[in-house]
């Protein structure tokens, strides 16, 4: 299975485009925002969102747990945010609210993965994945450890094909992460029973942030001014306030309680209307 060529292009940190190729960032574009509180609390930091500091921050990626590269770590079981997109789903698996996450992994395309820390570590560290090439040793290190790959030869990204692939293989409690409206309409049309997660939505217009938020049950801000105002006056619960995740739907919000009603840490529950939003937000939202 020759791949011709070894590369990967994200977008991360206010959707900034990255080109990786063979392990190397070959090219980092502009990036929508100047200023993100959450970057600053990576497990490498990003104080200032300049090329530069984005470009040392995936290199770090790449060499810490081999992102874009056939080393790439599979499995994590650290929580890098309380209620970020894959500790929720994470979580979601080990409580049995689900039994299968359709997510997007660099190296693999589109997986299905079954256990929480697969979830963990393919989506914990991983930013929009907009295209990739496959890798044969992540896929088999995916397989091996209980998950399925969509499409083993070019690593295609699919999210519909992949929420089929999973109900194929009998899963019931499906999950899905999503970037694009007219997706999260599509999985809802044809699988009406799938918990879907609206992710990586900075720049959405008006009109793409309403759509993915009637569509989903469970949908992350990022850096999106329009996520906050479509979702926030209709979410039955928000989590966080500096990059908040709105539950849309009764399952959305069963997924948050019961996160919150296991966990130790300490939480402030309050009836208030939302969005609720501190002066620690990312700048500008766009």
């Amino acid at each position: 299975m020759a791949h011709d060529r070894d590369e990967h292009i994200i977008e991360a940190i206010g959707r900034c485009r990255i080109v990786i190729r063979n392990g190397k960032v070959v090219e980092v574009g502009e990036a929508r925002i100047m200023d993100c509180p959450l970057a600053k609390r990576f497990a490498y930091p990003i104080p200032d969102i300049s090329a530069d500091s984005v470009k040392s921050n995936i290199e770090h990626r790449i060499r810490a747990f081999g992102m874009c590269t056939p080393d790439r770590d599979v499995l994590d079981n650290r929580e890098f945010v309380g209620f970020g997109a894959s500790e929720l789903l994470s979580f979601g698996l080990h409580a049995g609210l689900i039994d299968a996450a359709v997510l997007a992994c660099d190296g693999a395309g589109t997986v299905v993965v079954t256990r929480p820390a697969m979830a963990q570590g393919v989506g914990g560290r991983m930013s929009g994945l907009f295209s990739t090439c496959p890798y044969p040793q992540v896929i088999d290190r995916i397989e091996n450890g209980g998950g399925h790959v969509l499409d083993r030869e070019h690593a295609m990204i699919d999210q519909l094909a992949g929420v089929a692939l999973a109900a194929k293989k009998g899963f019931r409690k499906i999950a899905v992460t999503v970037a694009r409206p007219e997706t999260a309409e599509t999985i809802r049309r044809i699988h009406p029973d799938t918990l879907i997660f609206g992710v990586h939505v900075t720049g959405l217009t008006k009109e793409e942030a309403e759509r993915l938020v009637s569509a989903s049950d469970l949908v992350t801000s990022c850096a999106s001014k329009t996520i906050r105002e479509a979702a926030g006056p209709k979410a039955l619960v928000q989590a966080g306030i500096t990059i908040p995740i709105f539950a849309m739907t009764k399952k959305g919000k069963e997924l948050i309680i019961e996160k919150m009603r296991q966990t130790s840490e300490q939480v402030l529950i309050k009836p208030t209307k939302l969005p609720s939003l501190g002066d620690q937000q990312p700048k500008p939202l766009v």
